[in-house]
């Protein structure tokens, strides 16, 4: 509902908090390691994020660089079984 005198940008803020807490969205992070090449990190984000090849190579840098990367948003029930296969493909994976 509308506040009077209330600017859309407000409002839009707003709603958008709102939606945060209801969905109580979650990060799926991808950590470094040692053991994985970057081949296997890479397909694994395509096969299991969807990521297009483009964007799991650019995931796998950041991982490789700063030792980790959100791969994926979303809600907890939704990134779980993403979690299961990437740490049963021998990855770090945390959702936080």
């Amino acid at each position: 509902m509308a506040k009077w005198g209330a600017s859309p940008e407000w409002e839009l803020t707003e709603v958008a908090e709102s939606i945060e807490e209801v969905i109580d969205l979650r990060e799926l992070v991808v950590f470094n390691d040692d053991v994985n090449t970057f081949e296997h990190v890479t397909k694994t984000l395509i096969r299991v994020c969807k990521h297009t090849p483009e964007q799991a190579e650019q995931c796998t840098w950041i991982i490789h660089y700063k030792g980790r990367c959100t791969v994926k948003n979303g809600a907890y029930a939704e990134l779980k079984p993403m979690r299961e296969a990437i740490t049963e493909a021998g990855i770090d994976a945390r959702i936080l």
